[in-house]
């Protein structure tokens, strides 16, 4: 299910652990500082919409399309014009072909 709130759920790791944080809008300027490394996941909007409408269609049934369309698109266009998130990355990936990642950019050092 989407749309629920853990921000309360604290989970004690080891001092040497790597937690991996999968999410949109991640680079936002107030959470932004947490993340060592920032990898972008790169696809169409098409692709975005028809994968996302797919794995939705428990919850949203008919609607599962349209709320990634007319919810979810405009929400990131919206995050890349203010945020600019590909320029905090550090690995980009074209996920266009799931089961084939291509990394189109290799890690650079941020300055």
């Amino acid at each position: 299910m989407t749309q629920v709130d853990h921000s309360s759920v604290v989970t004690p790791a080891a001092p040497d652990a790597v937690l991996i944080v999968d999410g949109v809008f991640a680079f936002r300027p107030e959470i932004d500082e947490h993340w060592d490394f920032r990898i972008w996941l790169d696809v169409s909007p098409e692709t975005s919409i028809r994968r996302g409408a797919d794995r939705d269609q428990d919850w949203a049934g008919s609607q599962a399309e349209a709320v990634h369309r007319d919810r979810y698109l405009p929400a990131e266009r919206l995050y890349i014009a203010e945020v600019d998130p590909l320029r905090l990355v550090d690995l980009v990936i074209d996920n266009t072909l799931f089961d084939k990642p291509q990394i189109t950019q290799a890690p650079h050092h941020r300055g």
